[in-house]
């Protein structure tokens, strides 16, 4: 199957569209090199499937809206099912990732393997992120790049190879959350659902005036309780999201439309004026738009 190209396609929403893999082996490779320079930095996103993530070379710096990890080389750390994460390198990393449906493992969701095993563990309120201890460090890592490495170069059988190697990791899983496993169903985080709903209606409104008020409104709660979920969760303000979002929306278009004059990217991503998106780009980018504009082009472009 090979490595498939590392880039978002969150569509204005936070939830990822990108298909990882396809229907019938849903699951997909990344090798990817990122800095510590905003464009690339992985911003926070959700999909359905679960991620695996294992350090090359450098550092990365990964986040969920409940825990916080600093994973050095070969080290290696899974996120769960539908959570929001984000990732910046510190400084720089390198690093190879298998983002895989948990139907990979299970086949169906009536299976004794998704009923006894994977269900349960995917619906622990405690597992967000997690990093594999240094002790089982090397026996993870072991069934990880067996995969990655059987994917990477399509190897024949890669299939069997990989979904025994991810089985081998989930159940590894299940056993270190095993006695956190409660036969009841767990209730609904609600301040995880809040946040995904805020951020859906800021990818989608970004380039129109947005207000704290509306921002609140789109999760049915008051703005300080959409204040205080926001800094919980992202350890950041809704309106300083928003800003920085709109900043890095605007880079992407400056590269997607060459022909774009920069007062028209301005508009296009929520900015009241050039000149305030100018300032504001030159906070984020350290450069002027025109400026980052001909450095990327000019120079080799990284999408993350």
């Amino acid at each position: 199957m090979a490595l498939q190209e590392c880039g978002l396609n969150l569509n204005r929403v936070s939830k990822e569209l990108h298909p990882h893999g396809s229907f019938e082996f849903p699951c997909a490779g990344y090798a990817s090199h990122h800095t510590e320079k905003t464009e690339d930095t992985i911003p926070w996103h959700w999909h359905e499937e679960m991620e695996i993530i294992w350090i090359a070379e450098g550092q990365l710096k990964l986040k969920t809206s409940s825990s916080s990890f600093l994973l050095s080389k070969g080290q290696i750390a899974v996120i769960n099912s539908n959570i929001l994460h984000y990732a910046a390198a510190a400084p720089e990393c390198t690093l190879h990732s298998l983002v895989f449906s948990p139907l990979l493992i299970t086949g169906n969701s009536e299976s004794i393997f998704a009923k006894k095993y994977i269900q349960p563990l995917l619906s622990i309120r405690s597992f967000s992120g997690f990093q594999i201890s240094e002790a089982d460090t090397s026996q993870v890592s072991g069934w990880f790049n067996r995969a990655f490495e059987a994917l990477a170069n399509d190897v024949w059988g890669y299939e069997f190879v990989v979904r025994e190697s991810l089985s081998q990791i989930c159940l590894y899983l299940y056993r270190q959350f095993e006695s956190r496993m409660d036969a009841a169903s767990p209730p609904p985080d609600q301040d995880n659902l809040r946040i995904r709903k805020m951020l859906d209606f800021l990818h989608e409104n970004f380039a129109h005036s947005i207000s704290l008020k509306e921002i609140a409104a789109a999760a049915d709660i008051s703005e300080r309780e959409c204040l205080r979920c926001f800094q919980k969760m992202l350890q950041i303000s809704p309106i300083q999201y928003l800003l920085k979002y709109r900043v890095m929306q605007g880079a992407k278009m400056l590269l997607e439309d060459p022909a774009a004059s920069i007062s028209e990217a301005a508009v296009r991503c929520g900015f009241d004026s050039p000149s305030n998106f100018t300032k504001m780009f030159r906070r984020f980018y350290n450069c002027t738009p025109r400026e980052y504009r001909h450095m990327q082009i000019d120079g080799p472009v990284r999408h993350h």
